[in-house]
């Protein structure tokens, strides 16, 4: 009778472990990114544009800190941070340039970094003074997230 209250006892304690286990084996689990298609956000607010194609890597406060960051394979630049790594002077024509797929970046043009360019373009239906006018206006709004 004792030996079958810890068999018993035994057989419970494993089973909890074996539970307690799986649960933290789940919670370790890399996050994914979700790929959505893109929508078509206003071309004359940059700010518009930034919360909804750049904030869920970059963060809304443009750090890098995104929901998504931590699924990245590279983490997402600092952006408050590109005037003071080019000698205090906003490089817009660069930032316009990665955003329109321009310049190399490793993380643009990866799976989980798109080029806007292009996309843009096809939300713009092929209209490259529209394109030009996002990547105008996201450039601007970039440039206000500069740390002082």
């Amino acid at each position: 009778m004792r030996v079958m209250k810890f068999i018993s006892l035994a057989a419970i304690v494993m089973l909890i472990s074996a539970f307690a286990q799986g649960q933290n084996t789940q919670s370790q689990t890399a996050p994914a990114i979700q790929h959505v298609p893109i929508t078509n956000v206003p071309s004359n607010s940059g700010q518009a544009m930034f919360k909804s194609y750049c904030a869920v890597c970059h963060g809304t406060d443009g750090k890098g800190n995104g929901p998504a960051a931590t699924a990245m394979k590279t983490q997402p630049t600092d952006l408050t941070l590109l005037a003071q790594k080019n000698g205090g002077k906003y490089p817009s024509a660069h930032v316009a340039a990665v955003i329109r797929g321009q310049a190399t970046l490793p993380a643009h043009g990866s799976p989980d970094m798109p080029i806007w360019g292009p996309l843009f373009s096809s939300i713009s239906q092929g209209h490259e003074s529209q394109v030009q006018q996002r990547t105008t206006n996201l450039v601007s709004y970039i440039e206000t997230l500069q740390a002082k």
